[in-house]
């Protein structure tokens, strides 16, 4: 396709993913607005809210500002009127990721993939800033150069990553391509793909995990949920507003679950502890879904790390397919494949882990309440050695006999590489 042509479905891509975004927030504002003051009210306040919804659903930190009628009202202490909240839902970002890996991946299938990434994260960019421009409110600032790079860096990576995944996949007749075929001869393009595979099932068991474990938590302090939900005493539409803010906050929560289950735990203010190791909880804010969060440690948590270990396992299989088989039943297998797939098997895993602990993590308000979320590096670690104690059982170990109709498919990887030119010229 030709580049010019992929460059503006690009731009249309992150034009589309910035203005369902915005709309998405502007909607139920205005329903809510509609509702509590009808048609007279002033809706010029509807845009700087949607905009600000926005951009902390893209990670963008808020610094919110109370104002003193309600500080007044309610006896709220002064040094608490200003407070930082940066603990983004992560639904959202997660949603606009999608998106962007799927633009990315399809960039790089029309030849242009890095033009593709680029021209999407210069368009977020732009709008971004005029976003940031236009949306001026005194009760939630935001600062200039983060309203303007987290968008981007939210749309921008996952669209780089679907980009390289699709070109190492399918090629792209250019610098991934060349880069897989100098792999190929050394025989690593195919512990390379190896690991990406294993890649994608450790992050998922990773998020399976950390699913259990909110669902059970859920099921298990159901009544305590309920009774802070009924003690909030909103009506029916503030109900579902609340409802809907929780959920936007899930993957948060999963995470959370997953840190729990590595070993590191979390904590929900300054000076307490949500760890297999032992809980020590403080006063936390009166949010139904919190209150899922065991006062005690059960007795098995630190059992839990073995769901990662054999999720590395897992993983360590699918990524032992990828590589070839000996020659014949008598011949060594080679070491080296093996050992470099687990390597970048272990070391992502852990950068995966560490990455998302690291967004949900965050400020939920003034003073311990800066402190909320998983130690991005301590879950890293932990979930990298847990992932490559099982992975190293499955990728060092005695290699398990298959059947001669088994597909190996790095077969057609191996053929894909054979029928590239390996002086290809690099087209982005």
């Amino acid at each position: 396709m030709n580049r010019l042509l992929v460059a503006l479905l690009s731009a249309v891509d992150a034009l589309v993913a910035v203005a369902v975004g915005v709309v998405a927030a502007l909607a139920p504002l205005t329903v809510l607005w509609a509702v509590a003051f009808g048609a007279g009210a002033d809706w010029s306040a509807l845009w700087p809210a949607a905009v600000r919804l926005w951009q902390f659903g893209n990670l963008v930190p808020l610094e919110i500002t109370l104002p003193q009628e309600y500080t007044v009202a309610t006896g709220i202490a002064p040094d608490a009127v200003t407070m930082p909240l940066s603990l983004a839902p992560l639904a959202v970002a997660g949603l606009i990721a999608m998106f962007a890996a799927r633009s990315g991946g399809r960039a790089a299938a029309s030849g242009a993939g890095f033009t593709g990434v680029a021209v999407g994260a210069v368009t977020v960019a732009a709008l971004s800033a005029v976003l940031a421009t236009t949306a001026r409110t005194p009760f939630a600032a935001v600062t200039p150069w983060q309203a303007v790079l987290f968008p981007v860096l939210v749309f921008a990576v996952p669209a780089l990553i679907g980009a390289l995944v699709r070109a190492w996949r399918d090629g792209d007749d250019g610098l991934v391509d060349s880069l897989f075929v100098r792999l190929d001869r050394s025989g690593y393009a195919a512990a390379v793909s190896a690991a990406g595979r294993a890649l994608a099932i450790s992050a998922l068991g990773f998020a399976a995990v950390g699913a259990l474990l909110v669902g059970v938590a859920v099921l298990a302090r159901g009544g305590a949920i309920i009774s802070l939900s009924q003690a909030a005493n909103v009506d029916a539409l503030g109900a579902t507003a609340f409802t809907i803010a929780q959920l936007a906050y899930l993957p948060t929560l999963i995470v959370w679950g997953a840190a729990f289950a590595a070993g590191p735990g979390f904590v929900v203010g300054a000076g307490s502890t949500v760890a297999a190791s032992g809980t020590q909880l403080g006063v936390i804010p009166s949010i139904p879904v919190l209150a899922a969060i065991p006062p005690a440690t059960p007795s098995f948590a630190l059992l839990l790390a073995l769901l990662f270990v054999a999720v590395g396992f897992v993983a360590g299989l699918a990524a032992r397919r990828r590589l070839p088989a000996p020659a014949s039943p008598l011949a060594a297998e080679p070491f080296g494949p093996r050992l470099a797939a687990l390597a970048g098997l272990v070391v992502t895993s852990g950068l995966v882990a560490a990455s998302l602990s690291a967004l949900a993590s965050g400020a939920l308000g003034p003073d311990r309440l800066t402190q909320v979320g998983p130690a991005a590096g301590a879950v890293g670690l932990a979930f990298a050695l847990e992932i490559g104690v099982g992975a190293a059982i499955a990728l060092l170990g005695p290699r398990a006999s298959r059947s001669t109709d088994d597909v190996d498919a790095d077969d057609r990887d191996r053929e894909r590489a054979g029928a590239r030119d390996a002086d290809a010229p690099w087209v982005e």
